[in-house]
């Protein structure tokens, strides 16, 4: 049955369950002879298949050794080739019963698709010029019981491709290419950041107080202390007393937890950074974050012009840079302004058919009409800057209109792809805006901010002038990877568990 999934059609249930017990029976043949390929512990590689074929002129003809899993056999007689998959790619090789023997030979073609192999060999080209390894030793390392999906087919259940991203790696080479990109691009936001004078810190995950941004927290029980305690949201308010005891550049990639929907854009838990720089502003943390996404984009994809969606995406030239105010006024058609009062701007919300709530002030509705009317044109890097302060509690005020903050989004593909202020580091203020958010809280907001009697002790400490930024490490790996869903460059996203 060793070709099962060499290009058939889908296997009927009854045939898959024929074939699994071919497949246990196989196994126990083996250890029948004191051959289990369970026992084995090691192997040793030398090399891997992309490295043969990147430089043939120094393998060529020389031995090596290489183990993957078995993806496709055509036996032709005495002689039989195979494909290897390793971590790189795949490479064919040539098995013959003269160079490996009879009886190896005989195992060899009973190997089923999806078994683990060693083989070892000299590299050669084949007459059609494909470079192959000639074997003289095929090991079993592995027999694989389960039966992998057809090859022109493959998983194209979606929800089974993220139940089953093991399965999924196998099958797809652009999966494995997104997730060794995935971790290229965070070694690269590190070595940037590392090049900057940041440090790398880990704060708790566990805390008593899950504040930092405005989001419903995942709860939970410590039984040692008995006290009840929630995963962090954000990673802020412990970054923030790390630069008043005069760490004065520090990041965190870390996850967090927020109680949330499931959808193409968020995960209830999510990768993200944060980083704290002494002595900036917001102005500061524009240009740390515009260099390092131009830089990261060229250190892992060789451009910084990239393609999203179809679309170019241009972060090799400079980001553009726009109020939100002015945002509006020239997607939306509404001069903000002019409006001075919360029932002028919830008489412009109903105007433009923007739900809003009873409690929402002037700053919420010039937020909810900005994310109706104006998101969808920011493709291109844009800056969003000076939010209204009701949605920006942890923010510094604008000196020359205390309505706003000194508080900027980056947006590409109309997508917010990192938050950034001039932190708030006076006590006083903090304290009050606490309080108006314990008052949305006992109003019936699950997501506003709760008290932070430390935090406001350590500003009382003195925090220096702070700029700080927060980056979803998952959306712009979606952008720099092409993918539309974060389920897509997250290897085990949420599910709802089945049955």
């Amino acid at each position: 049955m060793e070709n099962e999934n060499n290009g058939q059609a889908p296997v009927t249930g009854e045939e898959l369950n024929h074939l699994l017990k071919v497949r246990l029976e196989k196994l126990n043949e083996l250890r029948e002879r004191g051959a289990d390929p369970f026992l084995i512990t090691k192997y040793d590689v030398t090399a891997h298949s992309s490295d043969i074929k990147e430089d043939y002129a120094h393998f060529e003809g020389k031995d090596v050794s290489v183990a993957g899993r078995l993806m496709s056999k055509r036996i032709m007689g005495k002689a039989s080739f195979c494909n290897v998959q390793d971590l790189k790619g795949s490479i064919q090789c040539y098995v013959a019963r003269d160079s490996i023997g009879e009886e190896p030979y005989g195992d060899f073609k009973k190997m089923d698709i999806g078994d683990i192999v060693g083989i070892a060999g000299k590299v050669f080209t084949t007459k059609t010029g494909e470079i192959s390894i000639h074997a003289e030793r095929v090991t079993l390392l592995v027999k694989s019981l389960q039966i992998l999906p057809e090859k022109y087919h493959g998983l194209t259940n979606t929800d089974l491709r993220y139940r089953q991203r093991y399965v999924d790696l196998i099958m797809s080479p652009q999966t494995r290419e997104t997730f060794i990109k995935r971790s290229r691009i965070i070694k690269e936001i590190r070595d940037h950041l590392d090049r900057q004078g940041f440090i790398e810190v880990e704060t708790p995950m566990l805390v008593s107080n899950a504040g930092g941004a405005n989001a419903r927290p995942f709860d939970t029980h410590y039984n040692a202390l008995d006290e009840d305690v929630k995963l962090r949201i954000s990673l802020e308010l412990y970054l923030k007393r790390l630069i008043v005891g005069g760490l004065e550049r520090v990041y965190e990639i870390g996850r967090v937890f927020r109680n949330e929907g499931v959808d193409t854009r968020h995960n209830p838990e999510f990768t993200l950074m944060e980083l704290y720089q002494a002595y900036t502003d917001y102005y500061g943390m524009m240009d740390l974050v515009e260099n390092m996404f131009r830089d990261v984009a060229k250190k892992v994809l060789g451009t910084a012009r990239i393609t999203y969606d179809g679309v170019e995406i241009d972060l090799e030239s400079p980001f553009k840079r726009m109020t939100m105010i002015d945002a509006l006024k020239e997607f939306g058609g509404i001069d903000f302004s002019v409006v001075k009062t919360d029932e002028e701007a919830k008489a412009l919300a109903k105007e433009h058919h923007v739900e809003f709530e009873a409690r929402h002030k002037k700053g919420d509705i010039l937020s909810l009409l900005f994310e109706e009317l104006v998101e969808s044109h920011l493709v291109q890097p844009t800056f969003i800057l000076d939010h209204p302060v009701e949605i920006s509690p942890l923010t510094k005020r604008k000196p020359d209109n205390p309505e706003l903050t000194e508080r900027f989004e980056l947006f590409i593909t109309c997508r917010e792809m990192a938050n950034a202020y001039s932190e708030l580091n006076d006590p006083i203020d903090q304290r009050v805006r606490f309080e108006a958010q314990e008052a949305l809280k006992a109003a019936g907001d699950e997501e506003a901010n709760s008290m932070d009697e430390d935090f406001i002790n350590a500003l009382m400490v003195g925090m220096p002038p702070t700029g700080g930024i927060g980056i979803g490490i998952d959306r712009y790996v979606m952008l720099l990877t092409d993918s539309y869903a974060i389920r897509d460059v997250l290897l085990f996203p949420t599910m709802k568990t089945l049955g």
